[in-house]
């Protein structure tokens, strides 16, 4: 199971750093991961309609018959009404939204933990290490990731096969 550490630490090494015990240590490449760390997944997470991010949520109107997103709503996907702010404008009752959340870490799978730590390294690059090369390089295989991770999250649905249509039926 990866953690934050992990995950830091996995940037770290790719830029040929130390990896980090804690992220209260006294570094800079602690204090990197303090300060980027949760931006930087939140912002990879919401770039894309994961599947492991996705979560659906049915809605009902509060006290003054508005809709409001959930909190931990990052990216509206799915809505059938106008979204302001965080409130929902719609004429029904009732609502159902597919939102892109906040994942933990430890729920993340490889591919995607790849990913994100080839992200992290790219913007942990120029602060701690300085060279265009190795950001150009890192930009280079973040982008190849990203297109490979694409293709597995997109892979993992389910097959939405039809089961009892007759005409299919007649010609076996």
């Amino acid at each position: 199971m990866t953690t934050k550490i992990d995950l830091c630490s996995m940037a770290l090494l790719k830029l040929g750093e130390k990896p980090i015990q804690s992220i209260q240590e006294d570094s800079p490449a602690a204090q990197l991961s303090r300060t980027l760390f949760n931006p930087v997944i939140d912002a990879l997470l919401s770039i894309h309609p994961w599947r492991f991010a996705c979560k659906s949520f049915d809605l009902v109107r509060d006290s003054d018959g508005d809709f409001f997103l959930p909190s931990e709503c990052m990216r509206v996907l799915k809505c059938n009404g106008q979204i302001i702010g965080n409130q929902i404008i719609s004429p029904s009752d009732k609502m159902n939204i597919l939102c892109i959340v906040h994942v933990d870490v430890e729920s993340m799978p490889a591919y995607f933990i790849s990913l994100a730590a080839t992200k992290l390294a790219m913007e942990f690059c120029i602060p701690l290490i300085g060279d265009q090369s190795v950001f150009r390089t890192l930009a280079a295989l973040y982008e190849s990731e990203l297109q490979s991770a694409k293709f597995i999250d997109s892979a993992t649905t389910s097959s939405n096969a039809i089961d009892d249509f007759s005409l299919i039926n007649v010609r076996f």
